[in-house]
């Protein structure tokens, strides 16, 4: 790969690769993606072809020489679909891209159960599949629509003692998990394709596992199921229209020119912008507090409340945060930097 002379800064919005699909489903404009990068081609196992997000954050970095990537939620080995990862200065913004809503397309298989509640899990037991009505579906959907107690898988990255979960389940130790609340905004039934495989769409809050979702409605439906397939559509702001496959970015990355495929700073952030004049990005950018007037805010008129700032050119230049009200009435907001960007020379 050619070395860069420069830090890269930016987003990058990732089609990951995840589980072939074997007798599924055709679903208009949902296409599957099988690891078929030939970075993730083995010769053993499906899941050891699967790449994880560690694994893609890996080879992004190899490809285009930046060494300070992150992510801002990992998707499981299975999973394909949107994947944001964070270049440089943008490292620094994973925090409030977290905790957004996430879309998913998932094809549920009933008759069995698996210790990781997915395809690429062990078989631990197989049930009979009942004769299904799409009422009987439906009405067994209801029941997880809005806000609810879900169980997370124990094979799952969730901490526990500063480890995760799948961890200790693979040395065998027993892992006791707690119910946590999530929200599925919306769950529609796509199609069933009896007997034994159902189509779904779900709108849910972060940290929402469709692998529980799977393994609940089986037991909903009175016999067992896993996840066969996961899709996730979109992750926040971000979607499958700004997504890159792994075989674009290494091509573009060995004609250095990765910086081509990055979405600017502060891309897809769910905050209001507060435009900044040129001795405001200045003055913030050399640590002090600056009061903006009422009317330049807008909707971040609230002591505590975070906001994007961007200068004349409309670039993000850090994140700012309202820390009271000025003395002189009227004269509008106290506001401070708590990420920046943008030096004061700028």
């Amino acid at each position: 790969m050619p070395k860069r002379d420069h830090q890269l800064h930016g987003l990058l919005v990732i089609d990951k690769p995840g589980q072939p699909a074997a007798n599924t489903l055709a679903s208009p404009g949902v296409p599957v993606v099988a690891a078929s990068h030939p970075t993730l081609q083995r010769s053993s196992s499906v899941s050891t072809r699967l790449p994880t997000s560690h694994d893609i954050v890996q080879m992004v970095r190899r490809w285009s020489g930046q060494r300070q990537i992150g992510h801002t939620g990992t998707l499981d080995p299975m999973a394909s679909g949107v994947l944001v990862l964070c270049l440089g200065n943008a490292t620094r913004l994973v925090e409030y891209y977290q905790g957004h809503p996430k879309q998913y397309y998932a094809e549920i298989v009933l008759g069995s159960a698996t210790d990781t509640y997915d395809a690429i899990g062990e078989i631990s037991t197989t049930a009979p599949i009942p004769a299904l009505a799409i009422a009987q579906i439906e009405a067994a959907l209801e029941q997880f629509r809005g806000d609810i107690l879900q169980t997370p898988p124990v094979y799952s990255a969730l901490k526990q003692g500063g480890e995760s979960l799948h961890h200790k389940a693979r040395r065998g130790e027993d892992v006791t998990v707690a119910s946590r609340p999530v929200t599925f905004y919306q769950l529609d039934l796509l199609d069933y394709k009896a007997p034994d495989r159902i189509c779904l769409r779900a709108f849910c809050s972060a940290g929402t596992y469709i692998r529980s979702l799977a393994y609940d409605l089986g037991i909903a439906l009175q016999t067992v199921a896993h996840l066969g397939l996961l899709r996730r559509e979109a992750a926040g702001q971000f979607t499958l229209a700004e997504a890159r496959s792994l075989a674009e970015i290494e091509n573009m990355a060995q004609q250095d020119r990765v910086e081509e495929l990055l979405l600017p700073l502060g891309y897809g952030l769910e905050l209001p912008s507060i435009q900044l004049d040129d001795a405001q990005v200045r003055r913030f950018g050399q640590g002090q507090k600056v009061i903006l007037a009422g009317a330049s805010i807008n909707q971040a008129q609230i002591v505590g409340a975070l906001a994007q700032g961007k200068d004349a050119s409309d670039r993000c230049v850090g994140i700012l945060r309202c820390v009271g009200a000025a003395i002189a009435a009227d004269a509008g907001f106290v506001w401070k930097a708590e990420k920046w960007f943008a030096s004061s020379n700028d």
